[in-house]
């Protein structure tokens, strides 16, 4: 399989059956489990134009093997939004494929016709094998994330 195997697509109303393997696949892989409510209230967001927020999957044939969802904001640091890249996923049967590196493509063009200023993401620091790609299609800052659950 090659790159042009895979075709890239916004995520539309019919797609969730394709898109909830990966989602479910991607919180295994991170050892979360996010509640039903909240992923459901995620796909309503990700479909709802008016949401600041969007998705898409990776396709080979007619099936999904990989999906992204990005986030745009407001930033203090410059005019132009950012658009935050939160979730990426590849099967693992897929990965290696150029799948992962044409999703975040698919994010940057996204962004750039959105006028955003930046696109960027986070990683677990044990996700080595992703931080491979990552350290040749992007920038690493050198911020370190804090954070408290409320």
């Amino acid at each position: 399989m090659t790159t042009t195997d895979i075709v890239i697509r916004p995520i539309g109303p019919a797609d969730h059956a394709a898109w909830m393997p990966l989602w479910r696949g991607y919180q295994s892989f991170y050892q979360t489990d996010i509640p039903d409510e909240v992923s459901a209230v995620t796909w309503a967001r990700l479909l709802d134009p008016a949401e600041p927020m969007g998705g898409a999957l990776a396709w080979q044939g007619d099936r999904a093997v990989g999906l992204v969802h990005h986030i745009r904001h407001r930033s203090c640091w410059t005019s132009g939004d950012y658009c935050y890249l939160q979730d990426l996923f590849v099967a693992a049967d897929i990965r290696g494929s150029g799948a992962g590196r044409r999703l975040i493509a698919h994010v940057y063009d996204i962004a750039r016709a959105a006028g955003c200023a930046r696109v960027y993401w986070l990683t677990h620091e044990t996700n080595t094998t992703a931080m491979q790609l990552y350290d040749k299609v992007a920038d690493r800052s050198g911020f370190v994330q804090y954070r408290k659950s409320l």
